[in-house]
């Protein structure tokens, strides 16, 4: 029986689908490198690497990798701290851990992690990054932290306001998330043009048109961009903080994998993804990204889902992305010095608020009012710290609401009039964070009538229930009034 990939229509689709998928990313690799204060050159790497080894390893057969925006803050704040040089070692790094997470089996363990972490991770990292692009799209220099971005805008906006220059900047990003929002409004004639690329090249031909004074993407070739990590930036790893962001890149670029692989699942009724597979692609994929000095990847939810949209079948789509990214960057390298850099701007404005929630929060608060605290704190968190701190928070919230939740306890007070008894039934989950509620109960009641406790609904007891409990009855007993001591079977 012969491959489904030898079939002539399998094979088109597959091709005009890698097209699409190329165009889509094409804009967006050049923009993460930007935006995380590389060259746009290694957002290139990334993205031809995403094809050419992650696209070929098992996995998922349809989802798509390269630099994401996701992790566009996390990758500024190393590059800002280490400097560019230890990129590739962090990358390289977290490449490593990925596979070794993938050999052990632990890709499936993602799918743990709370939802309203996730999301509140993907909010707070959406609105750093308009947060910053802002500063990008008036041509000025951002500042290096979350709150400060925040704090800046109005002196930015007064400054814009001020300069022809600026101001024609602010212009062009403007306009291209224009075209953004209003692309899917327009005939699908028209829509069978990637938005991103659209809106691009819109902007850049209204710049070259009316010769606009802003500033334009500086590209040099892809050999004199390679930056293979030295042993100096490889021994740094032995350093706390960077051991801490390799796990942050390594675990938050795993976790987003993760979760697009469940999301472009649910678009296609092809092969499932095998979790454990796709992680060590990812890691492979990471390996030689971090070799070459370029950005991490992971899979981009964006790109997938155009890829699964334009007809792909297998995963011959998603190689043919990466080759059509290595062609273009050989050959065309000078077309990508045309594009005004508020333009791609732009294009992560758009993203960054495509990332947060917002019709999901007033639901979300009326139906789960605790996922949505976890989510709004998470996305805080990652705006005033850092992702990875922002990640562990919300984690930490996420577990405390949970055990708040599970360890529900009813305490019911029956009294016996004819013979005096008072009997107290405990129900639910007996845990220390209920403890204040049950020994308020119990030391409320009268110490001179005999108690029974009744504990035959308590699904569990944990040592700091039992210890209250005994040493309540043994206080009661000694009162001279006796009240029944708590099964040891519990």
């Amino acid at each position: 029986m012969p491959s489904k990939t030898l079939f002539p229509e399998t094979l088109r689709r597959d091709a005009a689908a890698s097209l699409v998928v190329f165009l889509v990313a094409l804009p967006l690799c050049v923009g993460v490198a930007v935006a995380s204060g590389v060259p746009a050159e290694l957002g290139l790497i990334t993205g031809i690497v995403g094809g050419l080894v992650a696209g070929l390893l098992p996995g998922s057969s349809l989802q798509v990798s390269g630099p994401a925006a996701g992790l566009t803050v996390l990758v500024f704040e190393a590059v800002h701290r280490y400097g560019l040089p230890a990129l590739g070692a962090l990358v390289l790094a977290a490449g490593l851990l990925q596979l070794l997470l993938g050999l052990l089996r632990m890709g499936r363990w993602f799918r743990a992690i709370s939802i309203a972490v996730v999301e509140g991770m993907l909010a707070g990292i959406g609105l750093t990054i308009i947060a910053g692009q802002l500063y990008a799209m008036a041509d000025a220099k951002a500042p290096g932290s979350g709150p400060a971005k925040l704090a800046g805008l109005p002196a930015l906006l007064a400054e814009t306001l001020t300069s022809p220059g600026a101001l024609a900047a602010l212009g062009v990003g403007a306009g291209t998330i224009a075209v953004l929002a209003g692309w899917p409004r327009l005939p699908a004639p028209i829509r069978a043009v990637p938005a991103p690329l659209a809106a691009v090249a819109l902007a850049t031909g209204a710049v070259a048109a009316f010769g606009l004074p802003v500033a334009r993407l500086d590209v040099r070739g892809l050999a004199g961009a390679i930056r293979p990590p030295g042993l100096d930036e490889l021994a740094s790893l032995a350093e706390v903080g960077m051991i801490g962001t390799v796990v942050a890149f390594a675990l938050i670029s795993s976790a987003e994998t993760l979760f697009s692989a469940a999301a472009v699942d649910r678009m296609h009724d092809g092969p499932r993804t095998d979790y454990d597979k796709e992680l060590i692609a990812q890691g492979a994929g990471n390996a030689v990204c971090g070799a070459l000095g370029a950005l991490p990847m992971t899979a981009v939810i964006v790109r997938s889902s155009a890829n699964v949209q334009a007809g792909a079948r297998t995963k011959t789509s998603r190689v043919l992305h990466g080759v059509w990214l290595l062609l273009f960057a050989a050959l065309f390298p000078a077309v990508l010095g045309v594009i005004p850099l508020a333009a791609l701007a732009g294009v992560l404005v758009h993203a960054g608020w495509k990332l947060m929630p917002i019709g999901q929060l007033v639901p979300l608060w009326r139906r789960h009012r605790g996922e949505a605290v976890v989510l709004l704190c998470t996305a805080i968190a990652v705006v005033a710290l850092n992702l990875f701190e922002g990640v562990l928070l919300g984690l930490l919230l996420a577990v405390i609401k949970t055990a708040w939740e599970t360890s529900h306890v009813h305490v019911d007070v029956v009294s016996q009039e004819e013979d005096g008894l008072l009997q107290v039934r405990l129900s639910g989950n007996a845990t220390f964070l209920r403890l204040p509620k049950m020994l308020d109960t119990l030391e409320a009641l009268p110490r001179d009538r005999p108690i029974e406790l009744d504990l035959s609904e308590v699904r569990h007891l944990d040592h700091a229930c039992r210890t209250a409990l005994t040493a309540w009855a043994d206080r009661h007993n000694r009162a001279g009034t006796p009240a029944v001591s708590v099964p040891a079977n519990l």
